[in-house]
């Protein structure tokens, strides 16, 4: 079967299912766009993996890295493998330098992982031409969320902060409030207080 190379084009809020996510995979050589929905806890698994943000505490797919880097083993590709009555299937392909295995998982777990390993993420023609949607250059704007894959905080529960209000922090308050954010595992304020930190350094 012929195989399709996958990029991470965006994430965002869902707009059918409230507390999940779109993760949404593009076609690197066309334009097709795959969409899987996720849970919020491997949203925010990818988005901290994206953006390099390194967290007090590792959680479960670093953990799955440590693990991995400790038996010698790589994860070198991840596959969108199958599509049954709208649910995705996904396969890790783990090597040991001799050996390949393939491991199954969900795709947002895979694809977690696989971005710990700098992992291809690439599914099968007939998975595409099934569930991908295809997009013209007009559409793309307007039906794609931006390159932007940070998970939105649940309005109700959190209240949101503002890139603004970090602008006249010094940077050691600065430092002081992304030490606090990471301790609360409040990765998304983290990011804003990180970019923030990169503007004045």
């Amino acid at each position: 079967m012929k195989k399709v190379k996958l990029e991470i084009l965006g994430l965002s809020s869902s707009q059918s299912q409230t507390g999940s996510f779109a993760l949404v995979l593009g076609e690197v050589s066309g334009n097709r766009r795959l969409p899987i929905i996720i849970g919020m806890f491997e949203a925010q698994a990818i988005a901290i993996e994206i953006e390099k943000i390194i967290p007090n505490r590792p959680m479960t797919h670093d953990l799955f890295k440590s693990f991995a880097n400790s038996f010698h083993f790589m994860i070198e590709e991840i596959i969108i493998s199958d599509l049954k009555e709208g649910v995705f299937f996904a396969k890790i392909i783990c090597s040991d330098g001799l050996n390949k295995t393939e491991v199954d998982a969900r795709p947002s777990d895979a694809i977690a992982i696989g971005l710990r390993f700098d992992a291809t993420i690439s599914t099968y023609e007939n998975i595409l031409a099934e569930a991908g949607i295809v997009l013209t250059d007009q559409d793309d704007d307007e039906k794609i969320e931006p390159k932007e894959p940070k998970p939105k905080a649940k309005k109700e529960n959190v209240k949101k902060s503002s890139p603004e209000e970090y602008k006249n922090l010094s940077v050691d308050k600065l430092k002081e409030q992304l030490k606090e954010a990471l301790d609360k595992e409040d990765y998304e304020k983290a990011a804003k207080i990180r970019d923030e930190l990169g503007k004045k350094n």
